[in-house]
């Protein structure tokens, strides 16, 4: 697989888990919808409050991992990167999708809103009985 066969895949998957690392060095993780926000080209992105656990892991160790299952298509991705929150009302609007409305109701003047930017590092894949990583990643248009 490739970049454009994960992002393909990716959606598919709207759901992933979001994993962080605590304070106290203990692994989390949590449902977040990429809402089919995806061209997948090594960066992901989510929203959510600042007043989260999760904001708040990040800022204190953005390593971060994403984890996708297609359990029917036996497809599994993991995702492991760099996490950064964005709270620039532009930056927000590039990603934002009615359907977020569902959990913040006041769109982009959501009190406390922010996105959380996922930075790919590594990509692992499992394909029926095929694992692979995919190797060449265009991030921030840097090969």
């Amino acid at each position: 697989m490739n970049v454009s066969d994960i992002s393909k895949a990716m959606r598919t998957l709207d759901i992933c888990m979001l994993t962080t690392v605590t304070k106290k060095g203990l692994l989390i993780s949590r449902p977040m919808s990429n809402n089919r926000d995806v061209e997948y080209d090594g960066n992901s992105y989510f929203f959510t409050t600042d007043d989260t656990d999760m904001v708040e892991n990040i800022s204190e160790n953005p390593a971060v991992n994403l984890t996708y299952v297609d359990a029917v298509q036996q497809l599994y991705i993991s995702v492991t990167g760099k996490a950064k929150l964005i709270k620039k009302r532009e930056k927000l609007e590039s990603h934002w999708v009615d359907e977020l409305k569902q959990w913040y109701p006041q769109g982009l003047d959501q009190p406390g809103i922010v996105m959380i930017h996922v930075q790919t590092r590594r990509i692992k894949y499992w394909d029926k009985m095929e694992e692979g990583e995919v190797k060449k990643l265009l991030l921030s248009g840097k090969k």
